[in-house]
Order: C-alpha cells, then sequence, then structure tokens
C-alpha cells in the first residue's frame, strides 16, 4: 500500500512539475510578445506626446478641482492600492495572471488604474494575453513619467460613463448639469462607479442599476475605511 501511494504521490508531482513548466514557458511566451506590442505601440506615439494630448484638452479637470470623494470612490472601488502600487498590484495582477495563463484567457481583471489608462490610450480591448503584458509595461513606464496625481487626472479625463460622455467634465455636465468640483457626494459616487460597465450603468437609460452599483461603491469605501457604514447608508438614502 505504502508503495502504491508513494507512486501515486511521485506522479503527480511530475503533473505538478510538467505543469508549472508549461505556464512558465507560455508566460515567457506571451511576455516576449507583449513587450514587443508595447514598444511598438509608444514608438509610434510617444508618452509625452500622449500626455500632453490629454493635458490639453478644453475641458481638462485637474486633481484639485475633483472632489475628494469622487477620488476616494475611484480608488476603493477601482485599484484600493493605487497609492502604494508602482503601476502593476503584485496580488491583484498574480492572481489574474495565474488564472488567465491556466485557463488560456482573461476570464480575470487585476489591471490597476493606471494598467486600465495604458490599455485604453494604447491597445484594443481585445483579450489576448501579449495585451496583457504590454499593459503591464506600458503601466511601468507610465509610472515613472507621472506622479499619482496625474495619472488620476488622466485616467477620469479619458474613461467613458456611457451615453456619449467621455472624462468626468462631460459627465458631470451631461448627467447633472454641474462642473466636477460642484458635485454632491452622492453625485460623485454616482459617477465614480459607471465606468466600469457605461452602457450598463448608464444614468439616462439604466438608473436602478446605475443605483445598485453605487450602492457597490459605498460599499467598498468602507471595507477601504474611507466612509463610515452610517455615511454610507446616508448617501445611499438620500435623494
Amino acid at each position: 500500500m505504502k508503495k502504491i501511494l508513494k507512486k501515486i504521490g511521485k506522479i503527480f508531482a511530475a503533473i505538478f512539475l510538467i505543469g508549472t513548466v508549461c505556464i512558465v514557458t507560455v508566460g515567457l511566451i506571451f511576455g516576449v510578445k507583449g513587450y514587443f506590442m508595447y514598444r511598438e505601440a509608444l514608438d509610434e506615439t510617444p508618452l509625452a506626446e500622449k500626455v500632453e494630448e490629454i493635458q490639453q484638452q478644453e475641458h481638462f479637470v485637474s486633481f484639485e478641482e475633483l472632489p475628494d470623494i469622487y477620488v476616494q470612490a475611484v480608488i476603493a472601488v477601482e485599484d484600493k492600492r493605487f497609492y502604494s502600487h508602482n503601476g502593476v498590484d503584485p496580488l491583484a495582477i498574480g492572481r489574474a495572471l495565474w488564472n488567465d495563463l491556466t485557463s488560456f484567457s482573461l476570464a480575470e481583471g487585476g489591471s490597476t488604474i493606471t494598467q486600465q489608462l495604458m490599455k485604453n490610450q494604447y491597445f484594443t480591448g481585445e483579450k489576448k494575453l501579449e495585451r496583457k503584458f504590454a499593459e503591464v509595461y506600458a503601466a511601468w513606464e507610465l509610472e515613472s513619467f507621472c506622479s499619482k496625481q496625474e495619472i488620476f487626472e488622466l485616467y477620469v479625463n479619458t474613461i467613458y460613463f456611457g451615453s456619449g460622455y467621455d472624462g468626468i467634465y462631460e459627465a458631470a455636465m451631461g448627467y447633472y448639469g454641474k462642473e466636477p468640483s460642484d458635485l454632491t457626494e452622492r453625485e460623485a459616487v454616482m459617477l465614480a462607479g459607471l465606468p466600469n460597465a457605461p452602457s450598463v450603468y448608464a444614468l439616462d437609460t439604466n438608473p436602478e442599476l446605475a443605483r445598485q452599483r453605487m450602492n457597490q461603491v459605498l460599499d467598498s469605501m468602507v471595507e477601504c475605511g474611507v466612509l463610515s457604514r452610517e455615511e454610507a447608508d446616508r448617501l445611499a438614502t438620500e435623494a
């Protein structure tokens, strides 16, 4: 019996080793392909040029003009460790890459705000492993080029909020008829949740789904400690 168990153990160990080698090999292959994709994209449009292009938009909203609660809401729901990572969250991306490599898909995200920004500006949404690696390389470069506040500005000024509104200025004006700095706390939290699925949560077409999404954002803010449960409940029930 002991010999049989020992044999079974060796078989499982061999399978595990082979599987690990295969996953590492696949990761290396797509990592190299992703690097060339990243270099090609930034050679075509240098990072400095892309950043300047966004910052020169007519209604570019600076970090200082954004309500504090909006910033807190976006970070809580999109990238909890935004201020502590270097463009890639090791915990989130490690989990996502493992699942993606083992399933040969991009079933799980794990992208930081920096990665999302680079994906939106340089790469398509096509679910390819090499694109995911390219996004990681680009995120590292952006983090070495811009401050965290600048990255956040670039992100919220370019993301899509649904109903034809690109960027936080258009979203605030389009949905509420006011500039971002004048948003109420509830309005700011509501807008923080829309880019996750803008066509689904668009306020003028799916207000109930948008409200449900806002509640998810509030829950994330409570988990992160930026709101108390009482404050979150108050915002959730405000008219």
